[in-house]
């Protein structure tokens, strides 16, 4: 078994994930969104979906993006 870096549960279904040559051991994919999801720039809540990238920033919606000066972002075409 190995422990969730998040919460600390020992595990026997526990999985990693390897982002930018990092592995992280998590218990469920919540700890997984809680350690990896970007947050967006604007509201400050996690980027779960596509959401949308300006001059390096990260913006859950192109709303968000307008509210932070960001102009032409769109959430779909």
């Amino acid at each position: 078994m190995a422990k969730c870096d998040v919460c600390g549960n020992d595990y026997d279904k526990s999985f990693t994930v390897t982002m930018q040559d990092k592995t992280h051991t998590f218990d469920a994919f919540e700890c997984a969104i809680h350690a990896l999801a970007p947050h967006c720039a604007h509201c400050d809540c996690r980027i779960i979906g596509h959401g949308v990238e300006a001059n390096s920033t990260y913006y859950c919606c192109a709303w968000c993006a307008e509210q932070s000066g960001v102009h032409g972002l769109e959430d779909r075409v």
